[in-house]
């Protein structure tokens, strides 16, 4: 009896393996983020002054918010193209330093420093790109500059102490 509890608990478990497995390779044929791994020329690239808080921005901001991706080997596998690809696109839609749109520097102020960027999902594989509180300052800094450089304009809506 204790026998056939055993490889009734073992056929399960490989019957459920065999599930997750097929249901794997059948996720890798959905073409959506695997077929536009793409990084279009810069068009209106962002004009940072402070190279050190360029730095800090392609180190941790960049993968998702320019045209510099970094496509590594696990942005072609299922579900995490999906992942990488909505990120991306959200992203570069939201703020790209390759193709800038002059995202005020209040707006990315708030987000840098209530920790909202860089996402945690990405510094959980990106351990690098984490910011320090000191980096986040040089980074919030270093945009407002760059956004008054870029656009000709002084920015008063993000008074730094």
């Amino acid at each position: 009896m204790a026998g056939s509890r055993g490889r009734s608990w073992k056929r399960t478990l490989l019957w459920i393996a065999g599930v997750a497995v097929v249901v794997f390779l059948l996720i890798q044929l959905v073409p959506y983020g695997r077929s536009s791994h793409t990084n279009p020329p810069a068009d209106n690239p962002f004009t940072w002054t402070d190279p050190q808080a360029e730095a800090i921005a392609r180190e941790s901001c960049y993968d998702c918010h320019s045209n510099e991706t970094d496509w590594w080997w696990a942005t072609s596998i299922a579900p995490f193209s999906w992942l990488t690809q909505r990120d991306v696109d959200e992203g570069r839609a939201m703020l790209n330093f390759s193709d800038w749109n002059g995202m005020p520097a209040a707006v990315v102020e708030e987000m840098v420093s209530e920790g909202e960027m860089p996402l945690s999902r990405y510094t959980l594989i990106h351990p690098d790109a984490k910011l320090t509180d000191a980096e986040r300052r040089t980074l919030i800094e270093g945009y407002a500059a760059g956004a008054a450089a870029t656009s000709g304009t002084s920015d008063e809506s993000s008074p730094l102490p």
